[in-house]
């Protein structure tokens, strides 16, 4: 026996995600489904969930930054930027 479950979600994800699904073939019904047995057989979300550390670079250039280090770009002036800019 089926049960019925009520979630909110904002219009644009809704019909963004009902989009996907569709291309793949399925409806959101199915498409909740899947991901809620997939959940129960990982015991867990089916995927990574994290917040994304930022990279070694952005490190690099905050603590440039902070020491006030290669603040200077690769150009002289406003018009050699624009000149690159616009070849």
């Amino acid at each position: 026996m089926a049960s019925t479950m009520t979630i909110r979600m904002d219009p644009a994800v809704k019909a963004q995600a009902q989009k996907v699904f569709a291309d793949l073939g399925m409806d959101m019904t199915t498409a909740i489904n899947v991901f809620l047995r997939q959940a129960i057989r990982h015991n867990g979300f089916p995927f990574e969930v994290r917040n994304p550390e930022p990279s070694a670079l952005t490190y690099s250039v905050l603590e440039d930054m902070k020491h006030g280090r290669n603040l200077v770009g690769p150009f002289d002036s406003v018009e050699s930027l624009m000149e690159d800019l616009n070849a």
